[in-house]
């Protein structure tokens, strides 16, 4: 089955049918292309928003300041985005750009179930869990 213009543009054949590879491969390029450029354009309005703030402020290298605490996690980081901070948007977009890879995964693992690919099922569910594990900080 060739997607063409009209198609489904979700992971799968007509009819609920189990997709095919290139209908697989097309939709997780368009995962990974849709979240490089979402994580883009927020990063970009997040700079974008800080230096108009911040853009005419001395800064002082001679003191260390970290990040400040609240976006240290992801609540914090949603918050502070929401409320179109630059620093929240500016990380929110690098969470977006961090969980890319991850829903590509996720999405492939969809499609290796629908296909009944008990092999790369296996293996894609084995990934899945030790990415979600290592950052959600379960695994150190």
């Amino acid at each position: 089955m060739a997607l063409s213009a009209g198609s489904e543009s979700t992971i799968g054949g007509p009819s609920g049918a189990p997709p095919n590879d290139q209908a697989v491969a097309q939709a997780l390029g368009r995962i990974l292309q849709g979240g490089v450029l979402l994580a883009a354009v927020v990063v970009s309005a997040g700079g974008l928003r800080y230096l108009v703030k911040y853009g005419m402020t001395r800064q002082q290298y001679g003191t260390f300041i970290g990040e400040p605490a609240d976006l240290s996690h992801v609540g914090g980081i949603v918050r502070a985005a929401v409320e179109l901070r630059g620093r929240g948007l500016i990380q929110l977009g690098l969470l977006l750009l961090i969980a890319t890879p991850v829903a590509r995964v996720a999405a492939s693992l969809v499609a290796f179930l629908r296909q009944r690919d008990r092999i790369y099922t296996a293996v894609t569910g084995f990934v899945l869990l030790v990415l979600v594990a290592s950052l959600s900080g379960l695994v150190p």
